[in-house]
């Protein structure tokens, strides 16, 4: 695990550089036993809290480039990374990492937005923009991308086609209602199949009840309950990296968004130490 205090891409309100200290602070109350998954994580594999990457807070192009040489550090033995971030631009120099020893991956994008927009305000790197960079990078497997919990206002009607074309399907925040959390992982398991994964949570996929403490909250999200639901889903997915991401403790209440993606990370973990072992 590596935290990436950075959030210099971010367009409302700024703070994620301070979530991966709240997400390790809100972690006390989990144990060993992840009963869940009926799993020992920490006994099955060697889990270690590297600390944070150094990033530049002022420079959006030298972060990236000191975030990819730092997964690329990380990663070099074969090591998988759960990443705190931080603002969502961080995907794109993690996946550019990723891709040197994967080649394309599929990823699995747990969002309120989509994320594959061309600019934000004519900048082509922010929160708004990674996976538009990495898949027209030649980064993402086109045939194994989706995003799970959209929702909310978009720029234009073409938005949605413009991001098909970039490789993603999409699964809808009211799907949890309309098919159902089993329906919805059995949907994602088949999109990405045997292809190495990324899997990367914005926290606002959740519902602002869940988790008030982000930059850009949407009415209507997935509840805390149903996103331990699709995280435990992912069990025999080929992971090869994860991140979870936009978690800005100023606007945080009793912890409860650090809680939730706390338990997010424990179950990623959990995912991974069992497929390793």
């Amino acid at each position: 695990m590596v935290g990436i205090p950075f959030d210099a891409g971010v367009s409302y309100r700024p703070g994620a550089r301070f979530g991966p200290n709240h997400i390790r602070e809100s972690s006390r109350l989990l144990r060993p036993y992840n009963p869940a998954q009926d799993a020992m994580p920490f006994s099955l594999a060697q889990v270690v809290d590297a600390g944070d990457l150094g990033v530049n807070p002022f420079d959006i192009a030298q972060a990236i480039s000191q975030i990819e040489a730092g997964m690329d550090e990380l990663t070099a033995d074969g090591t998988k990374v759960v990443t705190l971030g931080g603002d969502h631009t961080i995907a794109y120099p993690i996946l550019k990492s990723l891709h040197k020893k994967h080649g394309p991956i599929a990823v699995i994008h747990f969002d309120a937005h989509l994320d594959t927009w061309d600019t934000y305000f004519g900048a082509p790197l922010t929160h708004g923009t990674p996976f538009r960079r990495a898949s027209e990078d030649g980064f993402l497997d086109l045939t194994g991308c989706l995003h799970v919990g959209i929702r909310g206002p978009l720029y234009s009607d073409t938005d949605l086609s413009d991001d098909t074309a970039l490789g993603f399907q999409v699964l809808r925040s009211i799907d949890a209602d309309e098919l159902g959390i089993e329906e919805m992982i059995a949907r994602m398991l088949t999109r990405v199949g045997d292809r190495p994964v990324y899997v990367s949570i914005d926290v606002d996929v959740m519902d602002p009840a869940f988790t008030p403490g982000t930059g850009t909250p949407e009415a209507g999200g997935l509840s805390s309950r149903e996103m331990l639901r699709l995280v435990r889903g992912l069990e025999g997915v080929n992971l090869v990296g994860a991140d979870i991401v936009e978690v800005a403790p100023a606007y945080d209440h009793a912890e409860i968004t650090g809680i939730a993606a706390a338990h997010l990370a424990y179950e990623l973990i959990t995912v991974l130490a069992r497929r390793i072992s």
